[in-house]
């Protein structure tokens, strides 16, 4: 009888897995890393991080991540207080990836609250790229497992990757918010900038029990329950086109209405436009999802517009 008959082996080794959580931040929001450590209960992983002077972004994990599951936060939006780009920023998270796949991470996760160049999702003009599917594709090059990211510019962004992404959003929070401040009627309206946030204002609005403008360069969409509709317009979620924003605000004004405005436009030249034009309404709010941080432009600039007065 031959060994193999008289002391059968058994075919499989059981060696055991016990997961491992690691948090990394990238420099374009340590402050949000550091609060979702605090949450969890774990410290931040040590990085080094260095910008070269040929302006080449280099990175360093200051302890083993192999085996371990690999939590990035690193939004893609610039952060000029650590001197760096947006561009940076997306540079940055792909090095990190890569570093942690070549230490032998069981699983990379990036957490992007802010994902860089997602309003350009489509082609709005002859021989354009759609940058938003470029980074998806550069993210999936680099080794990640699955992504975490916030109220992308549009859900179709979401089909541009191979992996699993979670989108998460911040409207109940700011409905939450509103909700204990008292705006929760028909004298609350919810204005979206564009036509891209119509889906997230309606949804808010749904919350509040609020009524919902839609504001398109110099026209603005209202819904019937706020202003009588023009003739012919229907009672459904737009009723009506008003020729100017002034009257709008004049109309909006009589009725004693707050507005809530719930998202950005471009560099937020569009919230900070609107703002000028709302701030004579009796209760105006601001709330939006971005990748900003004390001493931006964009919102300094948004500050100087919503606190005159």
């Amino acid at each position: 009888m031959s060994i193999l008959q008289e002391r059968p082996a058994p075919t499989e080794m059981r060696l055991g897995y016990s997961k491992r959580l690691m948090l990394v931040t990238g420099r374009a929001n340590p402050e949000l890393a550091a609060r979702i450590a605090d949450k969890l209960g774990v410290g931040l992983s040590p990085m080094t991080h260095r910008t070269f002077s040929n302006g080449e972004v280099y990175c360093r994990y200051e302890e083993s991540v192999r085996g371990a599951d690999v939590f990035i936060v690193q939004p893609t939006c610039e952060n000029r207080a650590q001197g760096l780009s947006a561009n940076d920023a997306l540079m940055e998270l792909m090095a990190m990836i890569d570093a942690a796949i070549g230490g032998s991470a069981h699983r990379v996760i990036a957490v992007t609250p802010w994902y860089g160049y997602s309003r350009q999702d489509k082609k709005s003009a002859p021989r354009e790229p759609i940058s938003a599917r470029l980074v998806a594709r550069m993210l999936e090059t680099a080794g990640i497992d699955r992504i975490l990211t916030m109220d992308l510019h549009s859900g179709q962004i979401q089909g541009f990757f191979q992996i699993p992404l979670d989108h998460l959003y911040a409207g109940p929070l700011l409905s939450s918010y509103f909700a204990e401040k008292g705006m929760t009627n028909h004298d609350t309206v919810i204005v979206s900038p564009d036509v891209g946030g119509v889906v997230r204002a309606l949804a808010v609005a749904s919350r509040l029990n609020a009524d919902l403008a839609i504001g398109h360069d110099a026209v603005v969409a209202v819904s019937c329950m706020a202003l009588d509709p023009p003739d012919g317009a229907t009672p459904d979620l737009l009723a009506g086109l008003l020729p100017g924003i002034r009257e709008h605000v004049a109309d909006l004004r009589a009725s004693g209405s707050g507005v809530e405005v719930v998202e950005p436009g471009d560099e937020f030249g569009e919230l900070s436009g609107w703002g000028h034009y709302l701030m004579d309404v009796g209760r105006t709010a601001a709330a939006f999802e971005a990748g900003l941080h004390e001493g931006d432009a964009a919102l300094e600039r948004i500050k100087g517009v919503w606190s005159r007065g």
